[in-house]
């Protein structure tokens, strides 16, 4: 079976801490995730190993519902995380520091088509790959206009 390795990854102008606190906090991704609709955490807020979070994306007109969970957090740096049900997919979200007020930000996705999914799977890969750079400029331009 196919399976699609995907990553993007930007420089902020802001210290990696403040990109950090959205980053890692799962309610704040309809601000900047393409296709999100609804994301919720348990618990709210920093994500912790084992938050479990539940996402509505519109992807491809259709409505996906996947849940998932954190898997590993190394805090103010990365998280890993998997889905639960929904896509197969797992991935991380990374900030390193640059300088004090620079940091690079990575997304990171690896993504299992199944069944009908197979078919579209290299335009599925086309467009989530296309979607992390959208969301890395979303997420620098939601951050950089915020005034930091």
């Amino acid at each position: 079976m196919k399976t699609f390795d995907l990553s993007a990854e930007t420089v902020i102008d802001r210290p990696a801490s403040t990109v950090w606190s959205l980053l890692a906090d799962y309610t704040n991704d309809t601000a900047w995730r393409t296709g999100v609709v609804a994301m919720t955490a348990d618990p709210p807020g920093i994500a912790t190993p084992g938050t479990r979070t539940a996402e509505e994306l519109r992807l491809a007109g259709r409505t996906w519902h996947n849940d998932g969970e954190v898997r590993t957090v190394d805090p103010g740096v990365r998280m890993t995380w998997r889905t639960t049900s929904g896509a197969d997919a797992e991935g991380a979200r990374s900030v390193r520091p640059l300088a004090p007020d620079l940091c690079l930000v990575r997304l990171e996705l690896r993504v299992t088509p199944h069944g009908m999914q197979r078919a579209f799977g290299p335009l599925l890969a086309y467009m989530l790959r296309r979607n992390l750079s959208r969301d890395l400029a979303t997420l620098r331009d939601l951050i950089e206009s915020d005034g930091g």
